[in-house]
């Protein structure tokens, strides 16, 4: 093959290919932990995560593989005795994704979306049995 060749499909490679698809993934691991209204952690919860990915089961404090996805991730969690405990974890857009555009184009920031892989959740999951609560993933420069 010839260099120009060599270089054009190494190009269009890159380009067919987004840049979080290859760096983070799809997937990405939750941790989920269930406490009591009173702020006490409770072991031993079912909790079911679902997005428009697929649907996962942890029993808490566990971790479990989920697919990444632009939509929210619902947990809903339920102990005998407890009132059950719900969470909607925001999805947010990873900032590699918009240096995608930049490097990968268009059909790079295309791939990393319709995989999830330019999303993000946050990668803590508290629920608090008996209420209904909502959880942002923190950018790191405002972590603390």
């Amino acid at each position: 093959m010839h260099k120009p060749a060599i270089a054009i499909t190494a190009a269009t490679l890159g380009l067919a290919s987004g840049c979080a698809s290859i760096t983070t993934g799809q997937n990405q691991a939750l941790s989920v932990e269930t406490k009591e209204s009173t702020g006490a952690a409770l072991s031993g919860a079912n909790c079911k995560l679902v997005n428009d990915k697929g649907t996962w089961f942890v029993v808490s404090p566990g971790s479990v593989s989920v697919q990444r996805s632009y939509n929210d991730m619902n947990v809903s969690c339920t102990k005998d005795g407890h009132e059950p405990g719900i969470v909607a974890a925001k999805s947010s857009t990873k900032a590699m994704a918009f240096g995608n555009i930049i490097f990968g184009g268009v059909i790079g920031a295309a791939v990393d979306a319709g995989t999830g892989a330019a999303y993000d959740y946050p990668g803590l999951i508290q629920v608090i049995m008996g209420r209904t609560s909502t959880v942002f993933n923190t950018p790191p420069e405002e972590k603390k």
